[in-house]
């Protein structure tokens, strides 16, 4: 049997990994996102305040275990999009943006880093 790499999914064993982009503002107050899966397209909910690098989990939206034994995951990684240019206003509001208290990064213990994320992956 020969599989073929897909655009947007990446295997790896019955599970299935899909980068989904999103904008600050999307990530500051929350969206939702139609996505691709092997069974068709599903919706997914983000939450206000969603942080990049969040790891979103579909239980059996993976691919159908060759044993019969149900299916793998998809694992939706959050990666908020910043961009790389911006004209006066849209600096003036980020600068703005930069005195207020709440747009400081305060890391929860709920707020895994990548390493650990990775660890729990394989464990």
């Amino acid at each position: 049997i020969e599989t073929r790499e897909h655009e947007t999914l990446k295997r790896e064993g019955d599970n299935l990994h899909y980068d989904l982009y999103v904008s600050i503002s999307d990530a500051v107050l929350g969206t939702s996102k139609e996505i691709d899966t092997v069974g068709g397209k599903v919706r997914i909910k983000l939450e206000p305040g969603i942080q990049s690098g969040k790891i979103l989990r579909l239980r059996g939206k993976g691919i159908n275990n060759l044993n019969g034994y149900g299916s793998g995951d998809l694992l939706v990684h959050v990666n908020v999009w910043t961009p790389k240019e911006l004209n006066k206003e849209q600096r003036e509001f980020f600068e703005k943006m930069s005195q207020n208290e709440n747009f400081e990064p305060k890391p929860e213990k709920s707020d895994k880093s990548f390493f650990e994320k990775v660890k729990d992956m394989f464990s």
